[in-house]
């Protein structure tokens, strides 16, 4: 990444032209041997770490004029800490590859004549005279090392620069799901929106499974821009076409998973059943409890008993240590309803995204990306008056 960006980014190359330091570690980029002075007026060498905003695959540019500090509170020769450097204590996780350098401080210093800086040279340039200047002055302190810092080779899944990540500063809790792989067995409605949110998820590996054909209905249900060439394929191309530019680690198989499909789930960590008939969800059921693979499973009850169509949306979670007494509990249809509307009723996209949502948030709050302040493993969302429950107590009847 680091020859690729200098070469693209004219901002980039002059900074390393001029001798800094420079790194990239994900979507940031860090630049080290920043001197500085300390209360003592003691030489203190620190680091600048700023957030980069991909155009493209090659070109970047600025988020904002703010930068993260490798240090503590930086000191004029006189003694008082340098002013005009506003913003405060703060943290952010970096990979590995940057263990040394610990961001302490974040700082906003902006241009007063324009408002920003034009790009990153201007950016560093002004923040190093800000933070080094002092150093500089009386320990004859050089910034310009021309220090090259080996790059650690990138394990991100994405064919694109996960951006949104470092924006909101979460790299540490994303770094949950590096070790999941996941299978989502059902790509209807509801499975193919747990497709689509679990892609855009740091996933080693997604492997999904259906083995139907695309049709026109499927179209009104599932995330994504129709190509009338997709209809009549397997879903599993059509998915796999859809979201193979996007990521690497996905697998979409035409295959329908039974209790005889045991070497399909190995080093499976977790999974979605997103299927709709009774019958083929209890035999999967089967097949992941006997593998001790836990999984949400989704589903949906429609009725037009008042005129409109009414019902619930359901997402109920089997742990390892819970599994079979929760099956056991029927909270799940395990067998087949001729009678039931969703088979005839297509104009239901909303709720199967809903229905996704509730499955990969609850997914998500099991891996620690979502703060969970009760653990459900039973949610019901009521379509009629707008209402979740849920159950969290697996020792209650």
């Amino acid at each position: 990444m680091f020859q690729k960006l200098v070469s693209h980014n004219d901002d980039i190359r002059r900074l390393v032209d001029r001798g800094y330091a420079v790194a990239f570690d994900s979507n940031y980029m860090v630049i080290r041997d920043i001197p500085y002075l300390d209360d003592q007026r003691h030489l203190q060498i620190g680091g600048i770490v700023t957030k980069l905003e991909f155009i493209d695959k090659e070109r970047v540019t600025q988020e904002d004029h703010q930068i993260f500090f490798a240090g503590s509170i930086p000191y004029n020769i006189d003694g008082t800490p340098i002013p005009n450097l506003a913003g405060g204590p703060t943290k952010l996780a970096l990979s590995a590859a940057c263990s040394d350098v610990v961001v302490q401080r974040q700082f906003s210093n902006k241009p007063k004549s324009v408002g920003k800086f034009i790009d990153f040279y201007e950016k560093i340039e002004s923040y190093v005279s800000i933070i080094s200047g002092p150093a500089i002055e009386l320990h004859s302190a050089d910034p310009y090392t021309f220090h090259v810092v080996k790059e650690a080779v990138s394990d991100s899944v994405f064919k694109f620069h996960d951006t949104l990540t470092s924006k909101a500063e979460i790299t540490d809790l994303s770094a949950q799901f590096k070790n999941d792989v996941v299978a989502v067995i059902g790509l209807g409605g509801t499975g193919a929106y747990v497709l689509d949110f679990l892609v855009k998820t740091p996933i080693r590996e997604i492997r999904a499974f259906d083995l139907d054909e695309f049709h026109v209905h499927n179209a009104f249900r599932s995330p994504g821009r129709l190509e009338p060439t997709e209809l009549g394929k397997k879903k599993a191309e059509v998915y796999h076409l859809r979201y193979d530019n996007f990521r690497t680690g996905l697998s979409v198989t035409p295959k329908f998973l039974d209790v005889s499909c045991t070497e399909d789930l190995d080093g499976v960590t977790f999974a979605f059943v997103c299927v709709d008939k009774g019958s083929s969800r209890a035999s999967i059921f089967d097949l992941l409890i006997s593998r001790g693979i836990p999984f949400i499973d989704v589903g949906m009850g429609l009725n037009r008993k008042r005129g409109s169509l009414n019902g619930q949306v359901r997402a109920t979670y089997y742990s390892l240590e819970h599994g079979q007494n929760i099956r056991d509990r029927g909270l799940a249809p395990l067998v087949d309803n001729p009678d039931d509307l969703y088979k005839t009723n297509i104009q239901i996209g909303e709720l199967n995204a809903l229905n996704a949502c509730l499955a990969v948030i609850r997914f998500k709050q099991l891996r620690g990306f979502y703060f969970e302040e009760i653990p459900y493993y039973h949610l019901l969302f009521e379509v009629g008056d707008l209402k979740i429950v849920g159950k969290s107590d697996v020792n209650e009847d």
